[in-house]
């Protein structure tokens, strides 16, 4: 299993506001530390973003993370609309 890193406090901020509004976002980080490549709908990035991934947690709400498979870590480094690409 993975462990979850958030990135920077503005981050942190939005994804506990996403967490109070959607009641749902914490079982599908559960899923995300489990296989961060393959559950929820996760998918590389190209382009600026190569080497960083996506997934949705519900609604209009997607997070960007990247993954370090030596430390087991996935590190959020945006979350919000699908504008923060």
């Amino acid at each position: 299993m993975y462990k979850i890193f958030i990135a920077n406090r503005k981050t942190e901020r939005k994804l506990i506001e996403y967490m109070r509004i959607r009641k749902d976002i914490k079982e599908k980080l559960e899923k995300l530390r489990t296989n961060p490549r393959e559950d929820i709908g996760a998918h590389p990035l190209h382009g600026r973003l190569d080497s960083k991934w996506s997934c949705w947690l519900g609604s209009n709400i997607r997070i960007i993370y990247s993954i370090k498979d030596d430390d087991r870590l996935i590190i959020i480094e945006a979350v919000g609309t699908h504008k923060i690409y």
